[in-house]
């Protein structure tokens, strides 16, 4: 494996649900840490929602390794940030042998 160009910064994120006083809850997401990480986009789709219309670019998206368990390591329940830009996590897979890095298998979803 070609050692990865880990050149943006991105920050995890995980969700965390808060009781709203009624009853029900309100979806946050809380800041893990940062990650020094490689993108490469996919090939996207385009779908109408509602009034507009939204695109999904999927995502491969290459960090370094975590232990399993680590807070720092990305799950699929989680997302990165990068400004306004959200990616949420479908998978991961250990990028190389040697376990060295993580492929984070992601979408992003922007409206048009």
């Amino acid at each position: 494996m070609k050692r990865p160009n880990l050149n943006r910064k991105l920050t995890l994120e995980a969700p965390e649900d808060i009781a709203d006083g009624a009853g029900g809850h309100r979806r946050t997401w809380v800041a893990l840490g940062e990650h020094w990480a490689e993108l490469r986009a996919g090939t996207g789709r385009e779908r109408a929602v509602e009034a507009t219309t939204a695109s999904r670019v999927p995502w491969k998206i290459t960090v370094r390794a975590a232990p399993h368990g680590a807070p720092s390591r990305p799950r699929p329940d989680q997302r990165f940030r990068a400004g306004a830009r959200v990616f949420r996590i479908l998978a991961v897979a250990e990028a190389d042998s040697a376990g060295r890095y993580l492929t984070c298998f992601a979408h992003e979803e922007v409206s048009a």
